[in-house]
């Protein structure tokens, strides 16, 4: 009975100290969570501005050829964003999920798929089933900066602005990360970012959605030499705010996932403690036990010599 004690006290001291470890991760989880968001609040204003940019002149120019999209496209670059490091509950999970759903819709639609991939967790899962990847990055998924996004972009036009029919060529650029939507909700997604999708929508319904009405732009020297000079900044800065995005996604899941732990290894504890005192009781039960049996039989002994 003893030994079993020990066992006990034993996972308890070892139940503790890892819900130490745990919480003290989730409490840094939650100081880089705030660093992240305002990161992604900082990019905001400067991505909706060239968005709206972008999409006046892609109402000014039809027929340029990053808008135009392919009649046979044959081949699509898919950027998928994963973790560096591990302990982010569903993160990675979720990203990789994500994009095996597109890469089996590009493939139904005939398409080759080249993937490209941000951080380890990623890279290790293709890595581990012998999955080919055109190029990696790691070590940028927790604190990206513009100049690796910029870096990733120039890469993936690259690859745009070559004829497809060749095998350097792509026809589409898709990218696949995590939206922040709140604490607990981080949600992956997939977006094509080349060709532009051009939607048209109402200008009523659209200066209602905006608060406004809309900016009346005039370009120089013309609006295809305009948007020659912004689509490249304007797929630097999707990749740039997606990377944003994903990072703050990683930080609340690993906070959600170490929370989670902690209260796992507490709720373990608190159910070790009340294992090891009922072990305690039985062994004193029966200790008691032993000491009232040799007590009654010494009292027997007694009154039979007498």
């Amino acid at each position: 009975m003893g030994a079993q004690l020990r066992v006990y006290r034993r996972r308890i001291r070892s139940t503790k100290s890892m819900a130490k470890i745990t919480r003290a991760m989730e409490l840094i989880a939650t100081t880089r969570i705030t660093k992240a968001q305002r990161a992604v609040e900082a990019a905001g204003p400067y991505a909706r501005e060239i968005t709206r940019a972008v999409s006046a002149l892609a109402q000014r120019v039809t027929d340029h050829p990053l808008l135009t999209e392919s009649e046979n496209p044959t081949r699509a670059a898919v950027l998928v964003i994963t973790s560096d490091k591990g302990l982010a509950g569903a993160y990675t999970a979720n990203a990789i999920k994500e994009s095996e759903r597109l890469g089996a819709l590009l493939r139904d639609q005939g398409k080759d798929v080249v993937q490209y991939v941000v951080g380890r967790k990623g890279i290790a899962f293709n890595q581990f089933r012998q999955r080919p990847m055109e190029r990696t990055w790691e070590g940028i998924t927790e604190r990206p900066s513009y100049a690796d996004a910029k870096e990733i972009a120039s890469e993936l036009m690259d690859r745009f602005t070559k004829d497809s029919a060749t095998e350097d060529g792509v026809d589409e650029i898709h990218i696949v990360s995590t939206e922040f939507i709140s604490m607990l909700t981080q949600k992956a997604a997939s977006h094509r970012a080349l060709p532009l999708e051009v939607e048209e929508v109402d200008a009523e319904v659209l200066e209602a959605e905006q608060g406004g009405p809309l900016p009346l732009y005039d370009f120089e020297p013309s609006a295809e030499e305009a948007l020659n000079q912004l689509l490249p900044q304007y797929v630097t800065n999707r990749i740039y705010f997606a990377l944003l995005e994903s990072a703050a996604s990683q930080q609340a899941s690993r906070r959600n996932a170490m929370k989670a732990a902690t209260d796992n290894a507490e709720e373990l504890a608190k159910t070790l403690t009340r294992q090891a005192n009922q072990a305690r009781q039985a062994e004193i039960t029966n200790e008691i036990s032993e000491i009232v049996g040799g007590a009654d039989a010494l009292a027997a002994a007694r009154a039979g010599s007498e």
